[in-house]
């Protein structure tokens, strides 16, 4: 789905940045060459995808410190529960949305539409 999105949109200056993280029942164990292949291969992925970072905690990447500050989860909480958490952000670099896990990503269209 979020291909889907990026294959869509990316004409009009969308994209999707993909962070493996194996700090969900350690399912991105493998190291990140083998991590791309795969989405590759298996998703046909061919957005940007980055080194495998930890997204809570106090080792958590700066951009997901600061994703989650901006947009936090359900009750206010800024911990990420589960893989494929997405954030929306703007142009600008101004985050304007935050979505669960199971949210599929065709959901997030129109969002992304009132962005372009």
């Amino acid at each position: 789905g979020l291909q889907k999105l990026y294959k869509t949109y990316g004409s009009r200056g969308f994209s999707v940045l993909g962070f493996p993280c194996n700090q969900f029942g350690a399912q991105e164990a493998d190291d990140v060459d083998t991590i791309q292949n795969f989405c590759r291969t298996q998703f046909g992925v061919d957005f940007p995808m980055f080194a495998k970072v930890n997204v809570n905690g106090s080792d958590a990447f700066p951009l997901f410190r600061d994703l989650k500050k901006n947009a936090p989860g359900i009750l206010g909480t800024e911990a990420i529960k589960w893989n494929f958490t997405k954030f929306l952000v703007d142009r600008s670099g101004q985050v304007v949305q935050r979505f669960a896990p199971g949210t599929v990503p065709a959901e997030i269209a129109l969002e992304i539409e009132k962005l372009l």
